[in-house]
């Protein structure tokens, strides 16, 4: 069997997206899902795990800086020739750095200095810090609805908007793709999107909102973790 013809075989062999939306846990566990993605050729398997890294929110260090954020980004970028991934992994980030921002805001936080974020919209958001959105509404829909939801300090529902926001992006992408390497990669991604979803609950997603801006803002301003 070709690399091409098994990629078709594994996508076709996956529940459907929209199946795992609606479930309350995805039908497909990670083992299960593994086991699927043993076909992957070897370097396309290292351009999954790379981005995968990159873009989990909880994999980063604490103390993690602007600069060894931008050095993984780039890393990750150029495992891969494909345009459709180095969006993701762009957007991604952007999404990260909005809500680093409107956590530092909303605790009281000023315009944050040059190389804050590796992301292409940090200079946006200091230049705009005023903005209900820092002016990005229209590259990052549904971040007045965040914003609003960080502001008011409600957790769970400004996680799940994170992740509705995530999953859009991504499934704008998997529109034009269906049976290569970046269908693959955004099926993952989606699943783990999914699988968060499935596993959230109040007072869990209580702790690790509150870890995972907490790390955004260590990681991409290099300050302490605020002490709650």
């Amino acid at each position: 069997m070709s690399q091409s013809d098994a990629y078709v075989s594994l996508m076709a062999g996956l529940p459907g997206p929209e199946r795992l939306f609606r479930a309350k846990q995805p039908p497909l566990s990670r083992l299960r899902l593994e086991k699927r993605l043993a076909v992957l050729a070897p370097e396309d398997r290292a351009v999954l795990d790379r981005i995968e890294r990159l873009l989990d929110w909880g994999g980063y260090a604490m103390d993690e800086d602007a600069g060894e954020l931008a050095h993984r980004a780039r890393a990750a970028t150029l495992a891969t020739r494909s345009a459709t991934l180095r969006a993701v992994i762009r957007e991604r980030l952007d999404l990260r750095t909005a809500v680093a921002a409107l956590r530092m805001r909303r605790d009281g936080a000023g315009p944050p200095p040059p190389g804050w974020s590796p992301s292409r919209l940090a200079r946006i958001v200091a230049a705009n810090w005023s903005d209900p959105t820092f002016a990005l509404e229209l590259r990052v829909p549904g971040l007045r609805e965040l914003a609003a939801l960080i502001d008011a300090r409600a957790p769970l529902p400004a996680e799940r908007k994170i992740l509705e926001i995530a999953h859009a992006q991504l499934s704008r992408h998997a529109m034009r793709h269906h049976f290569d390497l970046e269908a693959v990669v955004l099926y993952v991604l989606r699943w783990t999107i999914f699988d968060r979803w499935a596993r959230a609950d109040a007072r869990a997603a209580t702790a690790r909102f509150d870890a995972l801006t907490a790390q955004a803002l260590a990681g991409f301003t290099g300050l302490p973790r605020q002490e709650r």
